[in-house]
C-alpha cells in the first residue's frame, strides 16, 4: 500500500479543491450520514469542485455500519453511473469513513477515496491507517479490507460541532496512543482539563485539544507506515480493543455505547492483565483507571455476562488458534504484542473492572 497522506488543514476549501484536482475523475460522490449531511456538508457543498457532486446518505451511528447500509451505498453508486474512474469523498465520523472506504475499495474492484473526518474519534483513529469495513454477525469490523485513502484531510474546526460525549469518545483512543508512546505523552493526556472541552468550547481548550490530536495522529501514522497490514508493530494499536470490542458488541444488543467508551472500558480490563502478566506498574495502572472512572463511568455487567463476553473475545480477528490474543504493556511505551490470557485470568480482569 502507498503511504497515506494526512493533511492538517487551516483552509478546508483550498485543501479539498487541491485534493480533488489530484484525482482525475468522471464522477464525484460524497458519502454522509444523516447528521453530517445537515451539520457538515454545507461547509463544502458550495465549492467549485463540489458542484457536480452526487450525495449518498446513510443512517447515523454505528448501528448502521451494516451490510444493508453498504448494499445501499453500492446501489446508489451504480444508479449514479459511477465507474472505475470515479472518486468518493467520505465526510463524517468513523462509521462513515470505515463503511465509505470499504464501499470505494470494492466497487468496480476499487475507486480512490478521500476521508474528511468530522469527529475526534475519526480524526485520531478511524480515518487514518487504511482500515475499512463493516460490522457483521454481531461482531465489530468483521468484514473489511486494508486500503489507504488518497488523503485524509483533518480540519479541527469540526470539533466545535461535537458534544462532550463525542469528545470523550475520541479522547479514549488518544489515551491509548499515549500509553503506547511514552510517559510524557501519557501524563499530558491525564493532566489535560478535559471537562472544559466540548462543554465550554473556548478557543483555548479546542486549540490545546488540536495540539494533542496532532501528537496522537503522529503516533498512529508512524506505526501504520512501519506496518501497514498489521503483521507486527501495528498490533500495538489493539491495546484495549480485545475487551473493548467485546464490550461494544455486547452493548449493541443492550444499550449501544460510543466506540471510545468501549475502548476506555477495555483499557481497564487490559491494564489489569498488564499488571498481572507483563509487570506494568500498578501506580500507573491506577492513575489511568481512575481517570477513566472519573470521565467515562462504566458499563454495567454481571458475572452472568462473562460467558458471552468471552465468546465475543474468542471471535476477535487478532486471535490465532484457540487462544484469546491481547496487546499488553510492560510499562508505558513497552509494547508486548501477541500475548494470550486464560479465561480465568480474563474473568479476574472482568471482576476488577466491575469493582474498580
Amino acid at each position: 500500500m502507498k503511504p497515506q497522506k494526512v493533511i492538517f488543514s487551516q483552509n478546508l476549501p483550498t485543501t479539498l479543491e487541491q485534493a480533488v484536482s489530484e484525482c482525475a475523475h468522471d464522477r464525484l460522490l460524497v458519502l454522509v450520514d444523516e447528521t453530517t449531511r445537515d451539520c457538515c456538508l454545507p461547509v463544502v457543498s458550495n465549492l467549485s469542485c463540489m458542484r457536480e457532486a452526487q450525495v449518498i446518505t446513510i443512517g447515523a451511528t454505528d448501528t448502521h455500519k451494516t451490510l444493508e447500509s453498504l448494499s445501499h451505498v453500492w446501489s446508489e453508486m451504480q444508479q449514479m453511473g459511477a465507474t472505475r474512474h470515479s472518486l468518493m469523498i467520505n465526510l463524517g465520523g468513523g462509521m462513515v469513513t470505515d463503511l465509505g472506504g470499504f464501499a470505494a475499495s470494492t466497487f468496480k474492484r476499487g475507486i480512490p477515496y478521500i476521508n474528511i473526518p468530522t469527529t475526534l474519534l475519526s480524526m485520531v483513529d478511524a480515518s487514518v491507517g487504511g482500515k475499512t469495513g463493516i460490522n457483521f454477525g454481531g461482531l465489530k469490523n468483521e468484514i473489511g479490507v486494508f486500503n489507504n485513502a488518497h488523503c485524509v484531510i483533518i480540519d479541527t474546526t469540526f470539533l466545535r460541532t461535537l458534544d462532550h460525549e463525542n469528545i470523550l469518545s475520541g479522547y479514549a483512543e488518544m489515551l491509548k496512543h499515549g500509553l503506547i508512546d511514552n510517559e510524557e505523552h501519557w501524563a499530558e493526556l491525564l493532566n489535560n482539563p478535559i471537562d472544559t472541552i466540548g462543554t465550554i468550547g473556548t478557543i483555548d481548550t479546542i486549540d490545546h485539544l488540536s495540539h494533542l490530536l496532532a501528537k496522537s495522529v503522529a503516533v498512529k501514522q508512524h506505526i501504520v507506515t512501519e506496518d501497514p497490514t498489521e503483521k507486527g508493530l501495528r498490533k500495538a494499536l489493539n491495546l484495549g480493543h480485545t475487551a473493548g470490542h467485546a464490550f461494544e458488541s455486547y452493548a449493541l444488543k443492550h444499550k449501544p455505547v460510543l466506540h471510545g467508551y468501549a475502548v476506555a472500558y477495555g483499557l481497564v480490563v487490559e491494564l489489569y492483565l498488564c499488571c498481572v502478566k507483563t509487570g506494568f506498574p500498578q501506580d500507573k495502572m491506577r492513575q489511568t483507571v481512575n481517570f477513566i472512572k472519573e470521565h467515562y463511568g462504566r458499563m454495567t455487567i454481571t458475572c452472568d455476562d462473562y460467558p458471552y463476553l468471552l465468546e465475543l473475545m474468542h471471535h476477535d480477528k487478532k486471535n490465532q488458534g484457540s487462544g484469546i490474543n491481547f496487546t499488553l504493556l510492560g510499562g508505558i511505551g513497552d509494547i508486548r504484542i501477541n500475548q494470550t490470557a486464560t479465561e480465568e485470568e480474563i474473568k479476574d480482569a472482568l471482576d476488577f473492572y466491575r469493582e474498580y
